[in-house]
């Protein structure tokens, strides 16, 4: 069972972060070209990676973990963690932009591509968009199209080594073209949909696209 969003200190932030997108913190009103601009504006670089959460990190064992891929597909998939790890393997390096300020350049991945999944799983026709669900209760959208691309990767290993939890191990999301929180951490499940349901920010005031060139941060 996923654990509840709840509590005095996550209701704090997450009224902080709501009145962030209202008052447009960060916003620096430009854009950028990513074939010309590495890094988005408004961003600064970091060398660590920052710990950012709605103040729960589940802990997914081995035993409790299950990756469901569903809704509208005609193979629906429902992966135990030693299933998930018998797909095939890739590697890839990507940088990171949160909408925090922060970015992290040349993140080296190791994980299941999302191609790979929608391969199996075949997602019917009236698919357009997909929700994700995490261990935390935690959802997000996006467009099917941007996830069906060849750097979007569900991951295990960050650098070398697995995942910690604080980042969302043992498996989480990784959309590089997107702000962060479109990369959900402990992901549960991948539904496919044909029509768009803004996740748990997106109800909040971020923007629901979400692209870092474009200084999308809220909507």
């Amino acid at each position: 069972m996923a654990d509840e969003i709840t509590g005095a200190p996550r209701e704090k932030l997450i009224a902080r972060k709501q009145e962030w997108a209202r008052d447009g913190r960060l916003l620096t009103g430009t854009t950028a070209d990513p074939d010309r601009v590495r890094l988005p504006p408004g961003q600064r670089l970091v060398a660590d990676w920052p710990v950012l959460d709605l103040g729960v990190q589940p802990e997914v064992t081995a035993q409790m973990f299950r990756l469901d891929v569903d809704g509208a597909v005609d193979h629906p998939l429902s992966l135990s963690l030693d299933a998930f790890m018998a797909l095939p393997q890739a590697d890839s390096v990507s940088d990171m932009h949160c909408v925090t300020q922060w970015s992290r350049y040349d993140n080296a991945w190791q994980g299941v591509s999302a191609r790979t999944l929608l391969e199996r799983a075949a997602p019917r026709a009236a698919a357009r968009h997909i929700v994700f669900h995490a261990h935390d209760g935690y959802t997000t959208n996006v467009r099917l199209d941007q996830f069906d691309q060849p750097d979007v990767f569900l991951v295990h290993r960050w650098n070398g080594t697995p995942i910690p939890r604080q980042h969302g191990g043992p498996v989480r999301v990784l959309i590089p073209r997107l702000y962060l929180w479109k990369s959900p951490k402990w992901v549960r499940r991948i539904e496919l949909t044909a029509d768009d349901r803004p996740g748990f920010w997106e109800t909040r005031g971020y923007h629901n696209n979400a692209d870092p060139w474009m200084e999308e941060r809220y909507g």
